[in-house]
């Protein structure tokens, strides 16, 4: 595992060194209309568009193209009885290119993927983390389940119409149905954060799915969309693509009003979205407010979002998240998060009674401590409180404390 991280770093150092000195910024717009390409997020979401763009742009022949990724090393230490130690990885590579065509339209193809599968189907620890499985029989409970090999494999078709109104199409055997705000990873308040949400599977954890088909609309500030999806999470094999027949839908709505903030409101219906519950089918909604400006000389990004379950049979779960990043001039940076989430799948509850409703609370430092052409090196901490709900104490203990520090390479021009 060292040895290939140790290739995976320099592989990874070397080409932002080579893309540094070979690319220039580009003046680009956005992949599903004319609006700032900084207001582009993950799938088809928005995030603010005084949002920096951390990735390398450059022309290659007629198509305008960007590159982003990170590396992360980290080390965790979860309270026991429920947690443990683990030494685990994130990762992302992103690649796309949009080409703009004679008669108003443009073309993108996306393509991201993660080296994530190599921690195992069982990811790493994560208290009160639920969602997914490691071998296709028992639900993954206090911990975080890996990313998958293939996170996006996209196109999309975006054609201007008066102005700066236009409408799309984005289809991808891997992709983000328009249901929640950007995904975590595409977060700014979030992306320094070592560890996933829990409130993941109530906002979204629709990110990656297997087979999905938007439409949309977009008049200025405002977008409206519609997405056709597989509504099955991922399963135990990370390696592999899932494609299934669609059988889940969602609509969100967008509004930039300012440069600074991003809003959106979705809804949606996921057909048997666990492989080991096929029967149980979900209603989603979620509510986001995503800010991106200055706070008393540093750079703030924030994230406020709410996420709310209703099954097909048995009670609603909501979930409440709150994240925040501080950047302090160029090499430090401070995050937090706070978390209250409803779930019915931890120990001593199974069986959805009693419904249990757990919070967290992180704080997190970053240090940026080098860079090699467009490449940044950051060494991090972040300490963690768990509030342990009365129902919960005989299998966790009255509180539940964690750890973890990290090392991280990312491309930031």
């Amino acid at each position: 595992m060292g040895r290939f991280y140790t290739h995976a770093v320099t592989s990874f150092t070397a080409l932002c060194a080579m893309s540094a000195t070979a690319s220039t910024p580009v003046e680009m717009v956005g992949d599903f209309g004319q609006y700032p390409m900084n207001r582009d997020g993950s799938g088809t979401s928005w995030v603010p568009d005084s949002t920096p763009m951390d990735g390398l742009h450059a022309v290659v022949g007629d198509w305008l193209t960007m590159t982003h990724g990170s590396i992360t090393l980290a080390q965790t230490q979860q309270d026991l009885p429920r947690g443990g130690s683990a030494t685990f990885s994130e990762s992302m590579l992103m690649v796309a290119g949009r080409r703009s065509l004679n008669d108003g339209s443009a073309l993108t193809l996306r393509a991201m993927i993660s080296a994530e599968p190599m921690n195992g189907a069982a990811g790493y620890p994560l208290l009160f983390q639920t969602g997914e499985s490691a071998d296709g029989h028992t639900p993954l409970v206090d911990r975080q389940h890996p990313h998958n090999l293939f996170m996006e494999l996209a196109a999309a078709y975006s054609r201007t119409l008066i102005g700066v109104a236009s409408w799309f199409v984005y289809a991808a055997p891997v992709g983000e149905p328009a249901l929640g705000p950007p995904a975590f990873l595409h977060r700014r308040a979030s992306e320094d954060n070592p560890e996933a949400p829990l409130s993941h599977h109530h906002i979204d954890s629709t990110h990656i799915s297997f087979g999905v088909v938007t439409g949309g609309l977009i008049v200025g500030r405002w977008k409206l969309e519609t997405s056709l999806f597989n509504g099955r999470e991922p399963d135990q094999h990370r390696s592999d693509i899932e494609l299934r027949s669609f059988d889940s839908w969602s609509t969100r709505l967008s509004f930039n009003p300012r440069s600074d903030l991003a809003i959106q409101v979705s809804t949606g219906h996921l057909s048997s979205p666990e492989a080991l519950n096929p029967s149980l089918s979900t209603t989603r909604t979620t509510a986001s407010v995503l800010y991106e400006g200055s706070i008393r000389g540093a750079r703030a990004s924030s994230t406020v979002a709410f996420g709310r379950n209703t099954p097909s049979s048995g009670s609603a779960t909501d979930a409440w998240l709150v994240d925040e990043s501080l950047r302090l001039g160029e090499r430090h940076t401070v995050f937090g998060r706070y978390e209250r989430v409803g779930l019915d799948e931890l120990p001593g509850i199974q069986g959805g009674t009693p419904l249990s409703v757990v919070s967290k609370a992180s704080l997190g430092y970053q240090y940026d401590f080098a860079r090699l052409g467009a490449a940044r090196f950051s060494l991090g901490g972040m300490v963690s409180h768990h509030w342990v709900p009365d129902e919960l104490v005989a299998s966790y203990g009255t509180s539940a404390n964690s750890w973890t520090v990290y090392l991280r390479a990312r491309i930031a021009p």
